[in-house]
């Protein structure tokens, strides 16, 4: 489902006296170049190239199924543009490599590789960054030991995916820190042996909601961690460099149930008002869907007071990205910097649309869609502002 706000670019936002001199020797049309940024984070959902086979010998795509799988993300790809994709849920970087750079993607990374076992069984997937624009740096973001510590971790915490770092040089902006993670599922981390047959049938239940209860929040423990750790990561780049940040992924989570809600923390206690709003603003992440929101009620209140009687809410709903038995949550995100946030004085660029691409969950076709993925993709776009 697309929601799209617009509004129109007439120049590029000049900073000072010396940037217009400068801007006076370039040509309109070359002024206005690349006045939009399109960015997604995309679950790939098992994408492993034949003959391998994922998590157990008999998971293998055919020549068939890995085909269209491929041209499912393909046509994705040539529909909507994006300029930046975060993908999850990659067993084969080299293939996507292969697939995205016939898409007019010059840029990719990864950071890790999947684990192997007997030869040709994959285990723990990947993320990988694909982007139009030059990526000048990659890294894998390390987790502060004597932090996790501090928290009560192990001095051998770390990411259950490895966090990506892709330092991308986006138009406008110069730097900008673009992470992708998977942040850990809510899987229970107990696994329970289904092949004994020492116990009873009420032994059996018993041990499973133990395992389910203790597993799960191991599961919740380990996803909270990893956000912490990221984002304290994160806040000492972003006073080291004054980069942008663009956090986007699978987050296997909401982000207003308690466990991730600090990624989005913009208030502090005992601190000067002054200080506060002079630079919290500076480090903190916005949700995109928040940003879009905000933009589109500053468009709705610009219209007559007949369209301002349909609330909002009534106009927009946000749309789910997952779908488990009878329910639904969002779990992939994309969070901003201030950079990219209209109400900032500095900010550059605005949220002027927002896209969960979900066809394939709502409306599945077999025949286009039977090898698509479990999660919708969301896309946001963004406009330079006038």
């Amino acid at each position: 489902m697309r929601y799209n706000y617009s509004s129109s670019v007439s120049r590029v936002n000049i900073i000072n006296q010396q940037d217009k001199k400068e801007l006076n020797h370039i040509l309109p049309s070359e002024v206005l170049s690349n006045t939009q940024l399109k960015i997604a984070t995309f679950n790939l959902f098992n994408y492993l190239e034949p003959p391998n086979a994922f998590y157990d010998f008999e998971r293998i795509y055919s020549a068939e199924q890995w085909q269209k799988k491929q041209c499912w993300i393909a046509e994705y790809l040539r529909e909507y543009q994006p300029d930046i994709i975060a993908f999850q849920e990659v067993f084969s970087p080299e293939s996507l490599k292969k697939l995205v750079a016939a898409q007019g993607y010059d840029y990719f990374a990864v950071v890790d590789q999947p684990d192997v076992i007997d030869d040709f069984i994959y285990r723990s997937p990947v993320v990988a960054i694909a982007s139009r624009y030059s990526i000048v740096d990659i890294k894998a973001v390390k987790p502060n030991t004597e932090l996790a510590q501090t928290l009560g971790l192990t001095d051998k915490f770390s990411f259950s995916r490895k966090v990506l770092r892709a330092t991308i040089d986006v138009p406008h902006l110069g730097n900008c820190d673009c992470y992708v993670i998977h942040f850990k599922s809510k899987r229970s981390m107990i696994e329970l042996d289904e092949k004994n047959k020492s116990r009873s049938a009420e032994q059996t239940i018993i041990e499973s909601l133990k395992a389910q209860v203790a597993g799960g929040w191991g599961s919740t423990i380990q996803r909270g961690s990893e956000a912490t750790l990221l984002m304290i990561d994160m806040i000492e780049r972003r006073e080291a460099t004054k980069n942008p940040m663009i956090l986007m992924g699978d987050f296997n989570n909401t982000l207003t149930d308690g466990v991730l809600n600090h990624l989005l923390t913009n208030t502090l206690r005992f601190v000067s008002l002054i200080d506060r709003d002079a630079y919290l603003a500076k480090y903190c992440l916005n949700d995109a869907w928040d940003l879009f929101q905000l933009a589109l009620t500053n468009d709705i209140n610009q219209t007559d007071k007949a369209n301002r009687e349909i609330s909002l809410e009534e106009k927009v709903m946000r749309t789910p990205t997952h779908y488990f038995g009878g329910g639904s949550s969002v779990l992939d995100y994309i969070l901003l910097s201030c950079e990219f946030d209209a109400s900032y004085h500095d900010s550059l660029y605005q949220v002027s649309g927002y896209d969960t691409y979900d066809r394939h969950l709502i409306n599945p076709i077999f025949e286009r869609d039977g090898e698509s993925t479990d999660h919708g993709i969301v896309l946001v776009t963004l406009t330079l502002r006038s």
